[in-house]
């Protein structure tokens, strides 16, 4: 089989995020497609930085501008995946096993879809 043969696979994406004490809310500090995005996973991986996939939430990162913060709607996710990390952090300093990540798919539909509408 030629390289030319195999099937193509849409080149991945990444977005990375930072959240400072004091701060309204976590920023886009990077994003991008292709090798962008190996690159922001390696960078990430060698300081140790956890990596979670979410399509989903990828997806709508990718629309907010770098050095914005995320958008309320995304408070929850975000939310909960930093409470991931902060046991996984437990979880390694204590030797117990790590949690599984949330299911980000099904927060983002809870917290995009939500109304304080009757």
């Amino acid at each position: 089989m030629q390289r030319d043969d195999l099937p193509k696979r849409p080149p991945q994406s990444a977005v990375a995020l930072a959240y400072k004490n004091g701060s309204g809310a976590p920023k886009v500090v990077a994003k991008g497609r292709g090798l962008v995005a190996e690159q922001i996973i390696a960078v990430a991986a060698e300081a140790g930085v956890y990596v979670h996939e979410s399509k989903e939430l990828v997806s709508l990162l990718m629309d907010i501008d770098l050095d914005r913060q995320i958008p309320p709607t995304l408070y929850r996710v975000i939310a909960e995946l930093l409470a991931w990390l902060y046991h996984i952090e437990s979880a390694k300093k204590s030797g117990e096993a790590p949690p599984p990540p949330p299911d980000t798919a099904n927060l983002i539909t809870t917290s995009t879809t939500s109304s304080d509408e009757p």
